[in-house]
């Protein structure tokens, strides 16, 4: 069966696109890593995706008058490489309403916190400053609205007494590295989809229950 062509968007560092990169190595994996794009041509993340075989470009932001051509000019890039599935990682511009209503229902994005808490930046101080007793990262589908969306995957960790905001975030994102390529087997093997709840919102429905839902619900056990 053939696999799901991927394409990782990022800003920075890429530590989350390693880990997806890292689990469609796995025969059984359902999705490949396509392309890896980055609104920045230094970011490090790059020249992670290029010693790992795996195409890239750089589609900069400054070279576009506005939000909607530039989403148009990376969509252009996922088109001409075959992309089906865009994954967020760590790609920091907010998309004009044109990208997500193009890629409706192939568009996801991993966010550190348990949306639909602290939305935004600096969203472990956010946590710490609501003195919660639990953090924790979501993987979603995107929407227009700004970290929103039918929520594929979480999961929790613990806000712990001495916490402060980097060693709080440092937590989350090794549960980040578990989550994400979890929840991307799940879309791409076509077990979460979205669905229309009762309320008319949109929700996720995982199928094949008696898949080890403990581990999606529970990655970290």
């Amino acid at each position: 069966m053939a696999k799901l062509k991927v394409a990782i968007l990022i800003s920075g560092r890429g530590s989350n696109m390693a880990a997806l990169i890292e689990a469609a190595k796995a025969a059984d994996y359902p999705a490949e890593i396509a392309l890896v794009v980055s609104n920045v041509a230094e970011a490090p993340g790059l020249a992670i995706a290029r010693k790992e075989g795996v195409p890239t470009a750089v589609v900069s932001h400054r070279d576009r008058p506005d939000r909607e051509t530039f989403d148009r000019a990376v969509s252009v890039e996922l088109e001409r490489h075959g992309v089906e599935l865009v994954t967020l990682a760590g790609f920091m511009r907010i998309f004009s309403p044109w990208f997500p209503t193009r890629w409706a229902g192939r568009l996801i994005n991993i966010h550190p916190s348990l949306l639909p808490c602290f939305k935004g930046l600096h969203v472990q101080q956010q946590a710490l400053d609501a003195g919660v007793r639990l953090s924790g990262c979501t993987v979603h589908f995107v929407i227009p609205d700004l970290d929103a969306g039918p929520i594929i995957a979480q999961a929790a960790v613990p806000v712990l007494p001495d916490d402060d905001a980097e060693r709080l975030a440092a937590r989350v994102l090794a549960a980040e590295h578990r989550l994400f390529p979890l929840a991307l087997r799940l879309v791409a093997d076509g077990r979460a989809r979205i669905v229309v709840a009762p309320d008319g919102s949109e929700r996720v429905a995982i199928a094949d229950a008696a898949a080890p839902l403990d581990a999606i619900l529970n990655p970290l056990d």
